[in-house]
């Protein structure tokens, strides 16, 4: 049962995903029509490593008719200062906002987006805003080549997935499993599809959104404590019957994502348990699911009657990661590894649970949510909707 899963699901991707768009494609190389405007939104908190690098990258398209907010939400190190500096030299295209303190009832990052978006529609009045994250770096062509795509294809919202920037083995090795444990999530080729409404996808590095459509479903301030904000707006942009269109283009956008398998296992820990809506019980199922799926067949190979099955199964998951690979650029051979990093992937989930539940909430660059206010502004769980 385990290897026809396996088998079903990687035939789905190999049949689906060559349908999703490259905008590395000539076609995509072309000046968007009607040469729309876009407000990029650079929420930032103790990023002084990344956010120039970052905000140069978006100065630097080759799209004119871009402008940049960067937000210095409450940080305790040079990035208000270094955001101030860049914008001294763009003046007309990048404005900087600080945030000084944190209203109740509200995430940092979700305030700091919230309060530029308005700042954008009242200023700019553009026709799209991109939400995008301070460790993002963008190639010159990207932001052309995603707008061309998203105009032609009358999209509302528009994910352009990101290239993981990969420093060491251990990181491709957890970060390869992730991927390919994903045709299991929210699948890329079912995103346009009106119909499929439980294949949302949401990624906080690259959420391009028409702004008639940000404030038609009422912005972020209708998710205001919502850990996995980029999920939940994906969520209720596609539940509203809107067009939600996803794009590959490796190398167009780019970020690393933590430092080492530990740094992934840190961020896992602050949102993969919100990502269950906080139900112990539903993280406890995932893991048995993984242990099932991911772990067993590694033991199955040594028996006799589930060799075969569990040759198959490890047949179907290093095609998935050869197929990943064209994409993402995390190389195949990772599936040797694909074992151990689903342990890894058990350990993070019940980490990020028990530490959750005995804090009672979620300790984030310096502020701390409740575990109670968390549960009360979570969006409904439901589907295959999901954070890739």
């Amino acid at each position: 049962m385990v290897a026809a899963a396996w088998v079903w699901v990687v035939v789905a991707a190999v049949r689906g995903l060559p349908g999703v768009p490259n905008l590395l494609e000539a076609r995509f190389d072309v000046e968007p029509e009607g040469a729309p405007w876009v407000t990029v939104i650079v929420p930032a908190r103790d990023e002084a490593a990344n956010v120039g690098e970052c905000l140069r990258t978006l100065l630097d398209q080759d799209y004119a008719r871009v402008r940049v907010i960067a937000v210095d939400d409450r940080s305790n190190d040079e990035t208000g200062g270094i955001m101030d500096a860049l914008a001294a030299t763009a003046p007309e295209r990048l404005r900087v906002m600080h945030v000084r303190e944190l209203p109740p009832g509200w995430l940092g990052k979700t305030h700091a987006m919230a309060m530029a978006a308005r700042s954008a529609i009242a200023v700019d009045a553009p026709e799209f805003l991109l939400f995008t994250d301070a460790d993002v770096m963008y190639r010159r062509d990207a932001l052309r080549r995603s707008v061309a795509y998203a105009v032609a294809g009358g999209a509302d919202h528009l994910v352009t997935v990101p290239t993981t920037i990969i420093r060491r083995w251990d990181e491709a090795a957890l970060l390869g499993f992730l991927q390919i444990f994903g045709v299991w999530g929210p699948r890329p080729w079912k995103v346009a599809d009106p119909k499929a409404q439980r294949d949302a996808v949401g990624i906080g590095a690259f959420n391009l959104v028409r702004t008639a459509v940000y404030e038609a479903i009422g912005g972020f301030e209708a998710q205001r404590m919502d850990i996995l904000e980029d999920l939940t707006l994906a969520r209720r942009i596609k539940g509203a019957g809107l067009a939600q269109r996803i794009a590959f283009g490796r190398g167009l956008v780019s970020v690393h994502w933590a430092s080492g398998v530990w740094g992934i296992v840190d961020v896992m820990t602050k949102n993969v348990f919100s990502a269950f809506r906080f139900h112990i019980s539903l993280v406890l199922g995932a893991c048995l699911w993984v242990v099932i799926f991911c772990v067993a067949p590694a033991g199955g190979v040594v028996f006799g009657p589930t060799r075969v099955p569990a040759a198959i199964t490890f047949a179907a998951i290093g095609y998935g990661y050869w197929l990943f690979q064209r994409t993402s650029g995390i190389s195949a051979w990772n599936a040797l590894l694909a074992p151990v990093s689903a342990v890894v992937f058990v350990f993070a989930l019940l980490r990020s649970a028990v530490i959750t539940l005995w804090q009672g909430g979620v300790w984030w660059r310096g502020t701390f949510y409740s575990l109670k206010e968390l549960r009360k502004n979570a969006a409904p769980l439901f589907g295959r909707g999901g954070v890739l």
